[in-house]
């Protein structure tokens, strides 16, 4: 069986920059890329918010530097998604794409959340081309446009709220007569004067060719279909972290997202640790996701430099 130092798995802003830090540190990370190598930006157009990019940088091409970056540091990047773990043993042991079994001394989870979507053909093919699951990162680039957004609890809200500054008018499709928000959210919304909550209403298709011209929708109330003139669309109906795989031994809230300890990536198992999307359901940021990256490379290093000192302990 391969033994490593450190073992990373996901590839996002949060993994990669873990890797850069491990492998600075002479941990020889190994590193799992997953489903998306990449991580969400891979399937986000132009990046316009992460410092040190004055022009902006496309989102698959900023990943290809994060990549570049971590080789240039020796990191074993490879291919393989995570189908198992083993955390009550020491060393951890990490199944890859069911056949693969690999031990490690500490093991760091980058594997993010993935947003939940429509299901709408046209959602995936105007993914990037006026489609978006995040107004925070693309909502600036519908600066005085109207656009749409579908949801109903506070994050919709909060985005709307987000979106209401920067557009023209913000459509609120909500598929209820009510929204799951929390009270204080529902109406600042609807006190907004550029915010229509379009109330009973289900998407029925996204239309635009190359990029969004309207949104097809359906009030179930009264069974009439009707389009929406829009340039944006944005959908805000949750994220589901990716962390399945881990929840037999780490702990995890009502939503699936692993627990860390207060201002740290230290979960419930020593030696484990959480960062990016996978443990922050709150700014799900490229920017908050590295920062947090670099605090799991920096913990793991201290947590093996602790298990050295006790191991020379032990055998003196």
């Amino acid at each position: 069986m391969e033994h490593v130092q450190c073992l990373i798995i996901g590839a996002g802003p949060a993994g990669y920059t873990a890797a850069i830090y491990a492998a600075r540190a002479n941990l020889k990370p190994v590193m799992y890329v997953g489903n998306q190598p990449g991580g969400q930006l891979t399937i986000t157009n132009d990046v316009e918010n992460y410092p040190g990019f004055p022009d902006g940088v496309m989102g698959p091409e900023m990943m290809q530097l994060f990549e570049k970056q971590a080789k240039r540091f020796e990191t074993d990047v490879r291919y393989g998604v995570v189908t198992d773990v083993d955390f009550s043993l020491q060393p951890h042991q990490v199944t890859i794409d069911f056949k693969y079994t690999i031990s490690a001394d500490s093991v760091i989870i980058a594997t993010g959340a993935s947003a939940k979507w429509l299901g709408l053909p046209s959602e995936s093919r105007l993914n990037g081309s006026g489609v978006s699951a995040c107004a925070v990162c693309d909502g600036f680039f519908y600066r005085g446009l109207d656009v749409a957004i579908v949801g109903a609890g506070d994050t919709a809200c909060e985005e709307a709220l987000y979106l209401s500054k920067l557009c023209k008018h913000v459509h609120m499709l909500v598929r209820k007569d009510q929204m799951r928000a929390s009270k204080i959210m529902e109406a600042r919304v609807l006190q907004t004067e550029n915010i229509t909550v379009h109330w009973n209403t289900n998407t029925e298709e996204i239309l635009g060719e190359e990029t969004v011209r309207a949104v097809l929708v359906k009030n179930t109330r009264e069974n009439s279909t009707y389009e929406i003139p829009v340039e944006g669309f944005f959908v805000a109906i949750g994220h589901h972290p990716n962390a399945e795989v881990f929840s037999k031994y780490l702990e995890t809230d009502a939503q699936g997202y692993i627990i860390t300890q207060p201002d740290s990536t230290k979960t419930n198992v020593h030696g484990v640790f959480a960062c990016g999307d996978v443990q922050d359901k709150h700014f799900r940021q490229a920017v908050t996701a590295a920062g947090s990256g670099c605090m799991a490379a920096l913990e793991a290093e201290r947590y093996l430099i602790a298990l050295e000192n006790q191991m020379v302990t032990a055998a003196d």
